[in-house]
């Protein structure tokens, strides 16, 4: 009896863990169909071709045929960033030493380049992840230190068809001349270690925060990818990140640097106009980069953006040329040059927002009011902006990122639709937050650095020039 029993318990347990196992089996099995992509029909596959077509988001949930980058709006995203960093290297490099006297032309070449090397390795080791990590609101985290998970296969980092490691580099292009930017206010008369421990401080205290709040999916001025941002506001390719940080930020650091040796004693003019035009050029062309490569992709966006860059550059320059003509009694080169580059400024932050003819009504203002802030207020202030850069990035930043509240339109770009309302006070917040921040932090980092390891060089150095005092070079060999 008791066998029968234990025979009768062994068989009922064996049921009973044969129908456990079965229904683990069964689960599994379930989770694992779940979890595998579904194979696309065609008619999904010719979703997929229609996606990358027109630069939208791949048939969800499906095992996509194209999983990688897309090779059109990729290899756009390649060139893009290398005219960018054309932008630096060679055209703001040119551009700013064209302008400076023949003994700090060199100077001014190797705080650009400098400047590259430092920035690309800030970006590996933590900056990438600092702008673009998760985090919180002001700024992101180590999630992506190293470039850990930034794989050139993977896309989604950026946008639907760039390589994640496209996008890093894209990014890091605009890291580079932002802070190459604040150059010119300090050119002929900072140390080059000076500028290097600045612009590392800088870009932890300034940079990439900013590039986290404006360009992050949970930044506190994403108005386009931040359904909970702080500040609704929008900014196509970098007026507040790049223009009004470093521009805001060059201001304050020249006042508390002081003025040059001998200025406003002495003539300082340009040593060649000729390398300043070439290097305006560059910077025109680099520009595209910068704009039209912001819609990350081929597509309708960036050429509207490819588009209202032109007009905007060309009528700022003809504008500030003929503001010359009429309040100066001639039309200079110089003119001429500042004037394009003001016209790009102003147009960034709306460049892939903005209807063609608004463009030129941008440019038109680009022309006339970073001209009257370069030739008026910096001598109704006295403070020693050595090449402008306040003048052109600091007010044409300012100025576009408000315009860009006035101009922005739903017809160039769907994004700007649930955003157009309240949508210039929302700049105007964005500005000042930009103006203060920037100002604030500038001028805690320039005393840092200041008792570390000073800011100016010896009065014999700085009158002996950079480039020999410095880089034991000389530009010109008589």
């Amino acid at each position: 009896m008791l066998t029968s029993l234990h025979r009768l318990k062994s068989l009922v347990l064996g049921a009973v863990l044969v129908s456990v196992l079965a229904c683990v089996t069964g689960l599994r099995a379930q989770e694992a169909a779940a979890a595998a992509p579904v194979e696309p029909t065609v008619e999904q596959r010719l979703a997929d071709v229609e996606a990358y077509i027109n630069n939208t988001a791949r048939t969800p949930d499906v095992a996509s045929k194209v999983p990688g980058p897309g090779p059109g709006h990729n290899a756009w995203q390649m060139i893009s960033t290398a005219l960018v960093i054309f932008m630096t290297l060679p055209g703001l490099a040119l551009f700013y030493g064209g302008l400076v006297r023949k003994k700090n032309v060199l100077s001014v070449l190797a705080q650009c380049m400098g400047i590259a090397g430092l920035v690309t390795i800030l970006w590996w080791a933590i900056g990438y992840s600092l702008a673009f990590g998760s985090g919180n609101a002001f700024i992101g985290d180590a999630a992506f230190a190293f470039l850990k998970g930034v794989e050139p296969g993977n896309v989604g980092a950026g946008y639907y068809w760039i390589s994640d490691a496209m996008w890093a580099m894209f990014q890091l292009s605009f890291a580079i001349i932002t802070p190459a930017l604040i150059v010119g206010a300090i050119a002929e008369r900072m140390k080059f270690i000076s500028v290097l421990v600045f612009v590392t401080l800088w870009m932890f205290a300034v940079y990439f925060p900013f590039a986290h709040m404006v360009w992050s999916g949970t930044g506190f001025m994403s108005g386009i990818l931040n359904a909970g941002a702080g500040i609704k506001a929008i900014d196509f390719a970098g007026g507040t990140v790049v223009h009004m940080t470093s521009g805001w930020s060059a201001l304050v650091l020249c006042i508390i640097l002081g003025k040059r040796r001998g200025f406003g004693k002495e003539p300082m003019p340009p040593h060649s106009l000729v390398l300043c035009t070439v290097g305006t050029g560059m910077l025109w062309v680099g520009w595209y980069g910068f704009n039209a490569g912001s819609a990350l992709g081929a597509d309708a966006i960036a050429s509207n953006a490819f588009a209202t860059t032109t007009l905007a550059a060309a009528v700022a320059g003809f504008a500030w040329g003929m503001a010359e003509w009429v309040l100066k009694g001639h039309p200079s080169v110089l003119g001429f040059c500042s004037g394009i580059v003001a016209g790009l400024v102003v147009i960034t932050p709306g460049a892939g927002f903005v209807t063609m003819n608004s463009a030129v009504i941008i440019g038109l203002i680009a022309g006339i009011v970073p001209f009257l802030a370069v030739s008026y207020l910096k001598k109704i202030l006295g403070y020693d902006d050595a090449l402008d850069t306040f003048g052109v990035h600091g007010v044409g930043g300012t100025l576009g990122a408000i315009l860009t509240g006035v101009f922005a339109d739903e017809k160039i770009n769907s994004v700007v639709g649930p955003l157009k309302e309240g949508l210039l006070v929302a700049q105007l917040k964005a500005c000042a937050l930009t103006i203060g921040w920037s100002v604030v932090a500038t001028v805690i980092i320039t005393f840092i650095v200041k008792a570390v390891v000073g800011l100016r060089p010896t009065p014999e150095a700085e009158s002996a020039g950079l480039d020999t005092s410095e880089h034991g070079e000389e530009g010109y060999i008589n």
